[in-house]
């Protein structure tokens, strides 16, 4: 049976030097997690070697069957043989990512701060939505505001939702109020072991949903 909420992986930003100890924890990881989908983020300036970074990503997802997304650009996302791309903000570059990528790949998106945002690029057809995440400098909207917004989605549109949390505790109440899926990104790769993290999660966020 299908997991009734979903573990959504968000990588840590990537340069290549990263890959020989990154690539195997993340493999790992997505396995002991069950997770549906991840997003591969890069280092600053890490963009030129976006296909080297992206290839035993692309690789162990496919085994996985997990879902390969590349953060904020269609263009690497269909060069590189990814999934999908996970857009910033409802404008033109999202409009230009449904019209390159659909139907044949995932076009999610993400940085939306006002709900009409969020319905705007529901109305356009993305596959997801997405909330809560981390600005690229680090900044993350409260978790209150995170936790209204999915359970507010997730009661009215059939788009599906992705909510973040920065810790195994807070994808446990977005699991509750009705988030198909959770974004976990730190709270997997600064733990001890990562793998383990995302077992837990899996777990925490598929029995919290079941009790809904």
């Amino acid at each position: 049976m299908t997991d009734p909420c979903r573990l959504y992986l968000i990588t840590p930003p990537l340069a290549a030097a990263d890959l020989p100890t990154f690539a195997p924890l993340f493999a790992e990881a997505l396995v002991a997690g069950a997770a549906a989908s991840a997003l591969v983020r890069f280092a600053p300036g890490a963009e030129s070697d976006g296909k080297r970074i992206l290839g035993p990503l692309i690789d162990a997802a496919s085994r996985a069957d997990v879902a390969l997304l590349v953060d904020n650009d269609a263009r690497l996302a269909a060069r590189a043989g990814a999934d999908g791309a996970h857009i910033a903000g409802a404008g033109p570059a999202l409009a230009e990512a449904l019209d390159s990528l659909h139907p044949e790949r995932i076009v999610g998106v993400g940085l939306l701060r006002l709900r009409d945002e969020a319905m705007t690029a529901g109305e356009a057809g993305v596959d997801y939505v997405m909330f809560g995440e981390p600005r690229k400098d680090g900044w993350t909207p409260p978790f209150e505001e995170t936790l209204e917004r999915a359970g507010w989605w997730a009661e009215i549109f059939e788009t599906p939702c992705v909510a973040y949390a920065s810790t195994l505790e807070e994808a446990e109440k977005l699991a509750a109020v009705g988030a198909d899926f959770v974004a976990l990104g730190e709270a997997i790769w600064r733990a001890d072991d990562p793998k383990a993290a995302a077992a837990a999660a899996r777990a925490r966020i598929g029995a919290a949903a079941k009790r809904r």
